[in-house]
């Protein structure tokens, strides 16, 4: 008899990474001191409203000097956790080389269905690029790696003057297969079912040609999320756009974000085409 496959295992993060309850509220200390030091240097705006709900608000973090461009880091946390202000410090790098970081919060399963989640994350995007010139470079992990790999699809939300805009997307730690989340309890949150999970997996649907998009895992990663991030690359590869696979060596789900905060890190410098 086949031994029933654990998906709730497969899609855990904490409970197999050493010391994982530690690093939510280091991601919440980390964020607050940049914030309060970028407010103090007074190029942050904060809570800029881009719909109807008190959750339709994002942050935009200005650089010195002439900016280069806008990027836009989506949050992860299951489409059901966190919000905005737990990343602020992953601003640190881009803004180092000149762009402006809009980061988002958005309205959470199960209030909200995640084809609706999308078109919260295209709208915030589209509002953040009404606010800055130039290029728009996109990037999110896990549940955020998901949404941004989402506006780089053919039924992308996001308008041609803004897709036009976008030169390079990062997904992280990327869900491009929704469809074994409904095997999982978390399910009973997401209420995703058949039609949604296909409709809203990047995997299973076709990129906008000529995109760039470069689909980045932790080598430590969950064994499902490395597979995740594959299959998009391989999938994708054969339409007519520029997809490249990267595994960073050692790296898990929490902490292969971390490279955002270093102006040199090798995510940093990919993200921004650098």
């Amino acid at each position: 008899m086949t031994k029933k496959f654990d998906w709730d295992a497969a899609y855990s993060n904490g409970a197999y990474i050493p010391g994982g309850n530690d690093f939510p509220p280091r991601w919440k200390s980390l964020a607050a001191e940049f914030r309060a030091e970028i407010a103090a240097a007074g190029r942050l705006r904060a809570d800029i409203s881009y719909g109807p709900h008190e959750r339709n608000t994002l942050d935009l973090f200005m650089p010195r000097g002439e900016v280069q461009g806008l990027v836009v880091f989506v949050h992860g946390g299951y489409w059901m956790s966190f919000d905005k202000s737990t990343w602020s410090h992953l601003a640190k790098g881009p803004l180092a080389h000149g762009f402006a970081v809009a980061i988002p919060s958005y309205v959470l399963c199960p209030q909200a269905r995640i084809s609706e989640i999308t078109v919260q994350i295209a709208t915030a995007i589209t509002h953040a690029a009404a606010e800055v010139p130039g290029p728009v470079h996109l990037t999110g992990h896990s549940a955020g790696g998901h949404l941004v790999a989402r506006m780089a699809c053919f039924t992308s939300p996001l308008g041609q003057p803004i897709r036009h805009r976008i030169r390079k997307t990062v997904a992280i730690s990327t869900l491009g297969d929704l469809r074994p989340l409904m095997k999982t309890r978390m399910n009973e949150t997401f209420h995703l079912d058949a039609v949604e999970a296909r409709l809203e997996s990047p995997s299973l649907l076709e990129p906008q040609e000529g995109v760039d998009i470069t689909a980045w895992v932790g080598g430590a990663e969950r064994p499902e999320f490395i597979r995740q991030s594959t299959l998009l690359a391989n999938i994708w590869s054969g339409f007519e756009c520029d997809v490249n696979a990267v595994v960073e060596p050692e790296k898990h789900h929490f902490n292969v974000i971390d490279g955002l905060a270093d102006a040199d890190h090798a995510l940093t410098r990919t993200l921004l085409c650098l």
